[in-house]
């Protein structure tokens, strides 16, 4: 939606039509999860359920315990700022893999043809 400030501004022009909103992201981490469910708590018209894939991360940035689901919900965090703290180690070892790995570009693409062989993208109807 382009961020916090115009999720906000959505927020405002959903509430003048009486619609609805939810979320969705599926490649984030604690950082992005967080601000995720502050704008969430923030946000009166966002009255559908969110999405993340989240809960299937096997590394984090952040130190655990804060993001705990329960219930298929997440409690928005109490601390400073979003709330959580980063794991200066956990940083490093993820920038140490991106830099080994090589990829720099996303290949949805590719990935949908392990699925759908004759996929083709059509950002048209986005």
């Amino acid at each position: 939606m382009g961020g916090l400030r115009r999720s906000q501004l959505l927020g405002g022009i959903a509430s003048t039509f009486g619609l609805g909103l939810s979320m969705h992201s599926n490649s984030h981490l604690g950082v992005s999860l967080a601000a995720m469910v502050h704008l969430a708590a923030a946000t009166e018209q966002l009255t559908y359920a969110c999405d993340t894939h989240y809960p299937w991360k096997t590394q984090d940035i952040v130190r655990p315990g804060v993001l705990d689901f329960s219930g298929g919900a997440v409690t928005v965090p109490t601390g400073p700022g979003l709330g959580v703290e980063l794991d200066e180690d956990a940083v490093g070892l993820l920038h140490e893999q991106y830099l080994a790995c090589g990829v720099r570009d996303r290949a949805d693409t590719a990935y949908m043809r392990t699925i759908e062989p004759d996929f083709e993208p059509n950002t048209l109807r986005w």
